[in-house]
Formats: structure tokens, sequence, C-alpha cells
């Protein structure tokens, strides 16, 4: 299974790139991966049906016993077929839908891949915690599907509503799976729902786990957002709306009801919602006149009707629910996809302007007819057998005792069923039937432009497999039936064509005959829903909260952001200070607080770096010149770094200088564009309160790093370091080992943050867009600056774009004397940093301050001279490096991270110790460097550029990147 897995998430990734190589086609590419898991399902029937279900578990995280466990019994190898199969026909289906030149096709490709995989897992998973993860990234993914079209603001606003509510309800849902964890002491479904925990716990975890089945199967009160979702491409809406998101949903109730479903909590709550969305769901559809919206409150009809079968406690029951899982996803994903080549064909949805489609499309009409007879239950299609299986198991549990539950989900079922005839004939009838023009006579029928057959195979090819599981259904008995066992209450149900003069068979008749009536009497009903109450309460409550809650933002924002600095800096250090202040104050107070043997300093040296420092502090709080501020702070911080250098820590100390310095720099470069002297000096009263707060703060910190050691209990993790550095990370230098091998996913985690720091400060600068041409010389040439006189006297590449009175000779010979020598000792730190003071932080910063001494020499142009590449190049490929080589270890058999060590004999060069852990060196240097580069570009080349363009001029092309 864990291939399947990993090829659909591989051909994701590559999907941009399939794209632009194949174009279209390479939907056909990507169909791979969702038809590989139906086949794998489909090669495991037997396995799966004789009770020998397919277990695979690949350790994630051992110290936490967290592990990527996979396994498919009855219900996972039912969600696998309908995950894989319908997703490799929609994916099919795309290779017609969007035009050659439609835009944004790479990204869409990429994501519903991704998507599939996403369900690959949630249906697969066999630990709580590794279903969580899937659920979200199916949030994420049908967000990112539902805002395809970003320019759109329905487009944006459905896929904001979509992503609100079900990440509400994914996070109630986590509550109930840590419930279910701690309170079972297992991670592992196949053992929490056959042993599942009673009590409070049971109770809460039940509440917390439908409420998130509730907001992604889109039941009562949170149906409101899969209508809205309409706006989606149409693959979106046949995939996730029909076969797939919503279909979590229902997989979670299914997959928890064998162990609550006899719970009161679970019963009443299934029975309302389930309940209530099938008949809300069905009457909403009645009055529909756009073709995908009588389809999206079908489905939500539809979904509340599944959630109700197999979320009973009935064997029979649940049988014909996963029965009808199963069909709706046929016939469902098959309407969906005939209402988007309707729509492709003719440029319309609305039922109102279609008229004798059927003549002109009818192999559509073929596959709409199949389907709408599979979901209206119609002889001898899937739809049918499920239909009646459910309509045998209500009446048999109904007049057996029941209860009321039963009962009324029996009712509930008979007039939902009611509702979807009437609202299937409408689709029918509205997408291809031959409507009565005003005088009378038949409407001329609709044009139609020239059509993909791709475009209707798929919907027609689920239309026929509706056919054939319906004629089969002993085969679905046989592999659904073991799991429908496991459910607590009532006797095993059967699926079959003809189960003889029953009371179901009644009820189906009661059925057809009461929808047919509604649809006959359509007009009528249209004119008495207008007249009445229309149900959209959940819509607007929704709205008016969002609303209420951006102006309560608004005021929040308004009352806190005021613009000031110092306040911001002031609240933060308030709070530094009075919690841990609090803290310590209560444990010396109580006497819990061991006073520590402090000492005044190993050596006098560090007292006369320690005065430097506090001189330096003192200097910089007085000063009213920026710049000397800036200065002293920096004096400062390079007296930090002797401090690290008297204790011992050249490592700290080199990386303390290198930081330092590329701070210094940047500084400078602001304050260009800043006023010599701070705007105000403070107010009397106002420097005190300020005084008594740095004072404060800073005891309370420094009697923190006292405290803080010995409130240790436990042997910290630290003291293995020296010999796992070396036994694991194949070096001897602690600090650099710990970075890139032991403690490597912080790091990760930290470039990501640089990342998305340095794309943060460039978006503020920059005026349009963050990426575009890189200043060189040829452009210089182009915009008509004067060639230098004096060629052998040029020291650097670009002096001659900078004024005569900004040049300094000095400076330019020191800057081509020192550049490249910076740059062999950046790659000198870079691989001696495994075993010496170095590593890739500091290159990168050593680089970093080389191409500033390039900048301050000669401006944009000498820096993109220096090195002509986007920073957003290098940032990428950094992180992308150290996160692939984290991957990468997975192919040896490794743990994600984990380093491998090579020793190779090479000639000449003798014994080489590679680590791969370089590489991720490497990637933590590129991120540096584009840090540092996006940094000099922005406050650097950009504020350049935007302080010579001239009071009300546009913006040049030099402002984009």
């Amino acid at each position: 299974m864990l291939p399947v897995l990993l090829l659909t998430f591989v051909l994701a990734l590559a999907a941009p790139a399939l794209v632009a190589w194949l174009g279209r086609r390479a939907f056909w590419v990507l169909a791979l991966g969702p038809a590989a898991a139906a086949a794998y399902a489909l090669a495991a029937t037997e396995r799966v049906a004789a009770g020998d279900l397919p277990v695979s578990t690949t350790p994630w995280v051992p110290g936490l016993d967290l592990s990527i466990t996979l396994r498919l019994d009855s219900l996972s190898w039912l969600m696998l077929l309908v995950v894989g199969g319908v997703g490799a026909l929609v994916l099919i289906y795309c290779s017609a839908y969007f035009s050659r030149d439609a835009e944004g096709t790479g990204r869409f490709a990429a994501v519903l891949t991704a998507f599939a995989g996403a369900m690959i897992g949630v249906v697969t998973a066999d630990d709580l915690l590794l279903l969580f993860v899937f659920w979200e990234l199916t949030t994420v993914f049908s967000y990112l599907l539902i805002g395809h079209y970003a320019d759109r603001k329905t487009s944006r606003r459905a896929a904001m509503q979509a992503i609100v509510v079900t990440t509400a309800g994914g996070l109630a849902m986590l509550v109930g799976l840590v419930v279910l964890g701690v309170s079972t002491g297992s991670w592992r479904i196949s053992e929490v729902v056959p042993d599942p925990p009673t009590g409070t716990a049971a109770v809460v975890a039940t509440v917390c786990l439908l409420a998130g089945a509730a907001t992604k199967a889109a039941l009562i009160p949170f149906h409101f957002w899969l209508p809205a979702a309409m706006v989606a491409p149409t693959p979106v809406s046949a995939y996730l709306h029909a076969a797939a998101m919503v279909k979590a949903g229902v997989y979670l109730v299914a997959r928890f009801a064998p162990g609550f479903a006899e719970l009161a909590v679970w019963r009443w709550l299934v029975l309302v919602m389930g309940a209530g969305t099938l008949l809300l769901g069905g009457y909403r559809a009645l009055r529909q006149h756009d073709l995908k919206l009588v389809l999206a409150f079908g489905t939500v009809s539809q979904l509340g009707l599944i959630v109700l079968l197999v979320g009973l406690e009935s064997r029979a029951v649940a049988l014909a629910g996963l029965a009808m899982l199963g069909a709706h996803a046929m016939f469902k994903g098959a309407l969906f996809l005939v209402a988007g080549a309707v729509d492709v064909a003719t440029g319309t949805r609305d039922l109102r302007r279609l008229s004798g489609l059927w003549r002109t499309m009818p192999v559509a009409a073929t596959a709409a007819a199949l389907a709408t007879a599979s979901m209206i239950g119609l002889p001898p299609l899937a739809g049918y057998v499920a239909k009646e299986a459910a309509l045998e198991g209500l009446w048999h549990d109904a007049t057996h005792g029941g209860g009321t539950v039963v009962v009324a989900a029996l009712v509930a079922v008979v007039v939902g069923s009611v509702l979807t005839v009437a609202y299937s004939l409408r689709f029918l009838w509205g997408a291809f039937a031959t409507k009565s023009a005003a005088d009378g006579g038949a409407a001329e029928a609709t044009p139609v432009r020239r059509r993909s057959w791709l475009l209707v195979l798929p919907p027609l090819v689920l239309g026929l497999l509706g056919l054939v599981a319906g004629l089969t259904p002993s085969t679905g008995e046989r592999v659904l039936g073991p799991y429908a066992e496991t459910y607590p209450a009532g006797e095993p149900g059967h699926l079959v064509l003809w189960g003889g003069l029953t009371p179901a068979l009644g009820l189906s008749v009661l059925v057809l005959a009461g929808g047919a009536v509604l649809f006959w009497k359509r007009q009528r009903v249209e004119l008495l829903q207008d007249l009445a109450w229309s149900p959209r309460a959940a819509d607007l409550v929704y709205r008016r909260a969002m609303r209420r809650l951006d102006d309560v933002a608004a005021d929040v924002t308004g009352a806190t952001q005021r613009g000031s600095l110092p306040v911001y800096l002031g609240i933060i250090l308030v709070v530094l200070a009075v919690a841990p202040g609090a803290v310590i104050a209560t444990g010396l107070l109580t006497g819990t607080t061991v006073a520590p043997a402090a000492v005044g300093w190993d050596r006098p040296a560090q007292a006369a770096v320690v005065a430097v420092v506090v001189a330096a502090a003192i200097l910089a709080a007085r000063a009213r010149r920026r710049l000397k501020a800036v200065v002293l702070v920096g004096v400062a911080g390079y007296a930090n770094a002797g401090l690290f250098v008297l204790h011992g820590a050249p490592d700290l100390a080199l990386t303390q200088v290198l930081t330092e310095t590329v701070t210094l720099v940047i500084l400078v470069l602001v304050l260009r564009r800043m006023p010599t002297y701070f705007s105000d000096r403070p107010l009397a009263a106002s420097r005190w309160v300020r005084l008594v707060l740095a004072v404060v703060t800073g005891v309370v910190m420094m009697a923190l790093t006292f405290a803080a050691p010995l409130a240790r209990v436990a042997t910290p993790i630290s003291v293995d370091f020296p010999e796992e550095a070396v036994e694991f990370g194949g070096g001897h230098n602690i600090v650099n080992v710990t970075l890139v091998d032991i403690r490597s996913w912080d790091t990760v985690g930290e470039i990501s943050v640089i990342l998305v720091a340095a794309t943060g400060v460039a978006s503020m600068v920059f005026l349009r867009q963050r990426s575009g041409e890189v200043l060189r010389l040829s452009r210089a040439d182009g915009e008509g600056l004067a060639p230098d006189g004096h060629t052998r006297d040029v020291w650097i590449a670009a002096g001659r774009t900078v004024s005569p009175a900004r040049r300094s000779v000095m400076f330019e010979v020191v800057t081509r004397l020192i550049f490249h020598a910076m740059v062999v000792v950046a790659l000198f730190l870079l691989f001696s940093g495994h075993n010496a003071p170095g590593g890739g932080f500091a290159a990168g910063l050593m680089v970093g301050i080389a191409l500033a001494v390039r900048y301050l020499a000669g401006g944009g142009y000498e820096l993109g001279e220096a090195l002509p590449v986007q920073p957003g190049v290098l940032l990428g490929s950094g992180l992308f490096l150290s996160a692939g080589v984290g991957l990468a270890a997975l192919l040896t058999g490794n743990e994600v991270l984990e380093s491998v060590i090579v020793d190779l004999h090479v000639p000449v060069l003798g014994k080489i110790h590679l680590v791969t852990s370089l590489f991720f060196d490497v990637g933590v240097m590129l991120v540096v460097v584009g840090l540092v580069l996006d940094l000099l570009r922005t406050l650097g080349a950009e504020i350049d550029r935007q302080s010579t363009v001239p009071s009300g001029a546009g913006p040049s092309q030099g402002e984009s990147r």
C-alpha cells in the first residue's frame, strides 16, 4: 500500500513539469496514481473477503511510537476502489475539460493528484494521528481546488468558507482522536474500535468525531459549504463532492460506528444530522435551476442518507449503507461529469435554457439516464440494490423492537427517497429533454459545440459500472459483509436483485410514485416553496458570524496596534518579566527555589568584556543619533562574541561575529532612509518607566538563567550528544552535527522561517512583484551609462555605474583583493564545519558579507555581477536540498534526515570521510546566502532605485524581481 501512496504523491510533485512537457495529456500519466490504488484494491479482493487483511507498517518516529501503518479491510477496500477508480476517470476527464491555453493547469493537476494521495492515506490509515494528518491534507488541498479560479470573488469566498468549516471540524476530531488514544492506551484504529472506552471519554470522543464527520460530509448545520463550492471546476465537484472529500466524513462514521453505535448520544446525533440533512438537501434541490446546484443539494441529501445508514447499529442497515456508499460514488460522479460535459458543449448549466440535448448528445444522455436510474432506485442498478437492502433492514428493525430512532430513520429514508426521485427526474429532464416553447410547440434545440469524446466516456463508464454492480450483488455482499458483521446489533443483511414481494418493495413503489408526482407538479411545488419559509439559517449564521468576527478583529487591532514600536516592545517585555518573575518570586518566598552558588567570573578578562557590554548598552540607550546607537549595539554584540571565546565556544563566537556583521550592514542600509536623529526624545516620566522596565526585565532574565538549570529533574539528552555526534553524525564538532543531524528537524523549521522572513521583507519593499530581472551591466549599457575611460584602473565590475562622488578607489581595491578570498574561506568553513568551527550557516554568512562588500563598493549592478541569481532560487533550492537529503535517507533504509557515513580512498587525495549531512549543510548555506542577497537587493538596490525615481514617476522595470 505504501508504494501506491508514494507513487501518487511523487506524481503530484512531478505534475507541473509533466503538464509543461505533455500539456493536457499529462493527466493521463497522473491518472496512473489513483488507478494503481484501485488496481491494488481489486488485486486484494480475495484476501479481504477471506479475512487475510493486508497490513503495512513503516516506522516513522520510533521514540514516540509513531508509525505509518496502513491496513486494508472491507471498508478501506471499498473506499480505495472509490477514491482510485473515480479519481483516475476524473483525471482523464480533465484532459478534455480544460482548454489548451487554460491558466494554472499544472498547479491544478498537482493539487488534484495530491488530494487523491491524501484520500488514499485517509481510507487506509490504521493510526489515529496518521488519519488526522491525511485528513487535514484533504482540507488544505480541497481549499486550493475550490479556489482554483482565484481571480473570482465567489471562488475565493467558497474556498475560505470550506476551509473554515472543515478545519474547525478537523480540530474537534483531533480532540476526539486524542481522547481515544489516551483512554485506550492504543493509537491503532483496529485496536481502539473493537475495545472502545466507556463513560465520559466515550461521550466526548463521540461528539468530537461526529463533529469532524459532519463538517467534512456537509451534514446539517454545516451543509452550506458544499453547494457554495460548486464554483469550482466540474472535475473538482465530481471528485471531491461526490466520491472523495465528503466521503471522508462518511468513512469516519462508518469506521467508528462498530464501537460507538450503541451509545445514545451517537444514535441521536446520527439520526438528527443524517435525517435532517437527507430531507433538507432534497427539499432545496427541488427549486434549483443550475444543473450543478441540483446535484450539489442532491449530494447533501444523499450524504445524509448514507451517514444515517452506516451510523446506526444494525448489521443489515450497515451493509446497505456500504453498498449505497459505492453506488453513490458511481452515479453522482457520473452526473457531475455529465453536467460538465453539457456546460462545455453548450456554454450553460441553466436547465431553463437547455433543450433537446438527448438528440445531439446521446452518449451523455445515456450515461445520465443510467446514473439517474441508479440514484432513484430502479432495477437492475446498484442504487436499487442498496436502497432495497436499506428499506428491508430498517423495516425489519422497526417492526422488531428497534425503537424510536429506527422508526424515525425509516420514515426519513422513505420521505427523503421521494424527494430524491423528484430532483433526479428534474436533473435528467432539465439537461436533456425537449422543452415546450412559449407558443406551446417544441423549443428549439440548444446549439452544441464540438466536444471531445473524453468528456462523455468517463461518465458512461461510471454508469455502466453501476449496472454491473447491480447485476452482481453477491460479490458486494461477500466482500462488504465481513465489515457489516462488526456492527453490534441486528441480523445480517443481504444484497439481492429480487427479494420477493416484501414490505420493502411496497415502500419502493410508494417512493417512485411519490417522486413522480412531485416532478409532475414541479411548477406548483416551486411556487409553494417560494411562498414557504426557506431553511437557510445555517448559511446566514455563518456569514453573520464571520462579519462579527471581522468587526471584533478590527476593533481589537485598532485598540492594540497603535503603530508604536516602543509600546509593542514594552508589552512583550512586561509579559516576559511578569510570567517568569512571578514563578521565581514565588519560589523564593516559599523556599522551593534552590539558591545558586554564583561565581563572579572564571577569569578577570570576562569581567572586562562584560564591562564593555554594559558600557555599550548604556551608551546605546542614551544615544540620540541612530547610527551611533546601531554601532554601539554592534559593539555589545562583538563583545558577547568575546565572552563565547573566553568560555571555550569558538563556534558560537564565529557565528556571533558573522551575524553581527551582517546585521550592522543591513541596519546601516535601512538607516539611509531614516532621519539622522531619533524623532522625539522620550518625556522624563516615560524615560523612568522604560528604565524600570528594562532593569526588571534584565534582572528577571538573569535570575531565570540561574534558576532554569536548577529546575531540571531528568538527565538532559544532550549528555549523549558527544558520543552520538561521532557515532551517528560522523563528526567531532558537536554544535554543527547537532544542527545538521541530531536536531536537523529543528534546522529545517528554522530555515523555513528564514525563507518566509525574506519573502515578507521583500514583499513590503518591492512595489509590484518579487521576481524579475537581475541588475546586470548589459542593462546598464542599454540605459546609456557612459563607459569608463580608465579600463585598466577599474577594480570592480560595475564601478562605472556609481557616481564619481560616491566612489572610493581604496575600497574598490580592497574589495577586489578580499572578495574571492572570503568565498574560499566560506568554502573552508563549509567543508571543515563537521569537525572544526564552521558549518553551512557560518559559510553562508561569510558569503553574504562578501556580497555586502561588493554591493557597498559598486551598488546594485555590482551585486548583480557578483551573483546573477534570483534570491528565491537560492532560498528554494537550499530548502529543497536540505529536506531532500532527509527524504533520500529513506532510500538507504534509514530514518528521515539520518546521516549516512561513507569513507572513500581516492588516489592522490587519499582518504575522504564523507557524511551525507554535508549536503544538508550546503542547503543551509544556500538559504543563508539567499537571505542576505534578498536583503541586499531589497533594502539596498531596490531602495537605491526608488530613491532615484522622480516624484510622481511610475515604477520602472528595475522594481521587478
